[in-house]
């Protein structure tokens, strides 16, 4: 694969302890309901605590039938992990993803060859894998490599919202959310790709900022 320039098209930034949480479901204007548009970023201690995981959803709003069967990660966006593991807000490694021909290509923890709004895809990285996209209602596809775990594909989506009663709240018809509230994200599905990698390729001192953008091909 050759290098290629990407310029950001949308980002997510959320600060973890190895735990972190970010969603934006529908509204930038800019990528709204378009293939890059960011739906929801997760950092989070692996099941192997030695680990951490990333994920990032796009694409969200998918209907649980051909909407998302007919759903595919757009070849030229690259989703970039940023990790700031020095507390400058600057990154100091990247997992990047980027989807061809059914397979989702992984790149990095690796040092970007620049910084900021413009990156070019890091194919001489040392850690790097490919895995099979997996279908819609499949069995999930995972790959490994050098202790790294990747996954890309359909899943449903995560996130919990009462939109309707957020609505009433900032209309002042109400103060606070029912409990239960109605799921509006319920029966709906994203696009989700999801990177396991060891602590230990992320170094620092166990306190980073990381985030997450999607970056459009020029």
């Amino acid at each position: 694969m050759k290098n290629t320039k990407f310029l950001m098209a949308a980002a997510i930034v959320a600060i973890a302890t190895f735990v972190a949480i970010a969603a934006d479901h529908i509204d930038a204007p800019a990528v709204q309901g378009g293939t890059s548009d960011i739906t929801d970023f997760y950092a989070f201690q692996g099941e192997n605590t030695s680990n951490i995981a990333f994920v990032a959803n796009v694409q969200g709003l998918l209907g649980s039938g051909s909407d998302t069967q007919n759903a595919a990660f757009d070849e030229n966006v690259l989703i970039e992990f940023n990790i700031d593991n020095t507390g400058d807000n600057v990154e100091d490694l990247v997992i990047q993803a980027i989807a061809r021909d059914g397979k989702m290509y992984v790149f990095g923890p690796t040092a970007p060859s620049q910084t900021g709004l413009n990156s070019t895809i890091a194919t001489n990285a040392t850690n790097q894998l490919v895995v099979d996209i997996t279908p819609y209602g499949q069995s999930a596809n995972v790959e490994s490599s050098g202790g790294m775990i990747a996954f890309a594909g359909p899943r449903d989506d995560p996130f919990f919202m009462d939109f309707a009663q957020y609505g009433q709240i900032i209309a002042g018809n109400a103060t606070s959310f029912n409990n239960p509230g109605a799921d509006t994200f319920a029966g709906t599905n994203v696009l989700s790709v999801v990177v396991e990698v060891p602590k230990s390729m992320i170094g620092g001192t166990g306190t980073i900022n990381t985030w997450v953008e999607s970056k459009r091909r020029q």
